[in-house]
């Protein structure tokens, strides 16, 4: 997608044909600044301290730092060691440990003089695979949106809610939740969308907001408590979030908040669909309860972070001296609530059927 002009992707290799690049998302919206991962240690540092998020994302930069790992040592022990670093920086989102059995299954039957360039290949093959399901579940989820636009009144706007970053900068390119408002806004069809905030982290109002902003697409931001009422007042045409992980019965696992986003689209008949690639689905877990959710540092929920009037970026404290803050950064949407599944292969319905039919591969792997 586009910064200020130029094409950007969320991550990259580098010219010198090894240092993987990536946007520091933990300086935006207020700096756009490159990262530069020339270890695995520094993958597995910005998963964990977030540089990177998004699951996607997240698989892809595991991918690389695998790579990197192999090129400072290609033996057995270094490429479990690796696999071993990354697979503990986030537990929640599914497409770490994919992407992690998919690089190590590419390398383990290859003689260690060979795997760095194989590892490279597998990483990058990883990225635009990426790339291409985004595109299509962009295409999957155009026409939900094609279909609202009759309804609507001359020069009245399809208004779109969403949850979080599903943005290109949760993936390497276009998004998920986003891809379809992409290609809809490039279509020319009149686009909305209502920004949630996304506290703790605000990854609403610091990373959504600033892409759509570069694209051009229409947007406000809310507070997050916002979202209920506007779909009781009527300007909410539907919702579309990303997700973190799908169990095989279809629950969905996304940044905390959506649950309450799903059961106020479901009272107020708004279809609510999730948009994901086929990594994210976890065939090995039939039940949402059953997946981690991550409880983060306290700090993000105490503290806040932004410009100030003299343009200085500072860290101020919100919550009393002493105050205990739980940080839960996940919550389960049961697939009840779920109006459809928007993926590469289609919109499917969120069950067991649909995804195993949809995607038998991965789901016969996982029996």
């Amino acid at each position: 997608m586009m910064v200020d002009g130029r094409h950007f992707r969320s991550i990259w290799v580098e010219g010198d044909g090894w240092t993987v690049g990536a946007i520091d998302q933990r300086r935006l919206p207020h700096e756009f600044v490159v990262a530069k991962l020339p270890t695995c240690e520094a993958a597995a540092d910005a998963i964990r301290t977030m540089l990177v998020r998004g699951a996607p994302l997240i698989g892809a930069t595991a991918a690389y730092g695998v790579a990197l790992a192999m090129r400072e040592d290609a033996s057995d022990a270094a490429l479990e060691r690796a696999c071993a670093m990354l697979i503990a920086t986030r537990p929640t989102a599914i497409n770490l440990k994919w992407a992690l059995d998919e690089m190590r299954n590419a390398l383990a039957p290859l003689s260690p003089p060979a795997r760095t360039a194989a590892a490279y290949k597998r990483a990058g093959e990883i990225a635009e695979e990426d790339v291409a399901i985004n595109q299509a579940i962009g295409r999957n989820g155009l026409g939900l949106i094609e279909a609202i636009a009759p309804r609507k009144k001359p020069g009245e706007a399809i208004n779109i809610l969403t949850h979080c970053n599903a943005g290109w900068l949760a993936t390497v390119d276009w998004g998920t939740a986003t891809a379809p408002v992409y290609l809809a806004h490039d279509h020319g069809l009149k686009i909305h969308v209502w920004v949630d905030e996304t506290r703790p982290r605000n990854q609403g109002a610091s990373l959504t907001a600033w892409e759509l902003s570069h694209h051009g697409v229409a947007h406000t931001v809310i507070a997050d408590n916002t979202g209920g009422h506007l779909m009781q007042v009527g300007l909410v045409d539907l919702v579309i979030t990303g997700t973190d992980r799908v169990t095989a019965n279809g629950d969905v696992c996304n940044k905390i908040g959506t649950y309450l986003k799903a059961l106020a689209a479901h009272d107020n008949r708004v279809p609510f669909y999730v948009a994901l690639p086929s990594p994210t689905i976890d065939f090995s877990i039939d039940d949402g309860r059953r997946i981690p959710i991550e409880q983060r540092a306290a700090d993000e929920v105490a503290t806040m972070t932004g410009r100030t009037a003299e343009g200085k970026i500072e860290t101020v404290q919100i919550v009393p001296d002493g105050s205990p803050v739980a940080n839960y950064a996940f919550d389960v949407t049961p697939a009840r609530l779920v109006t459809g599944l928007i993926t590469e292969r289609g919109v499917l319905q969120a069950d067991r059927e649909a995804l195993a039919g949809a995607f038998p591969g991965r789901a016969g792997k996982a029996e």
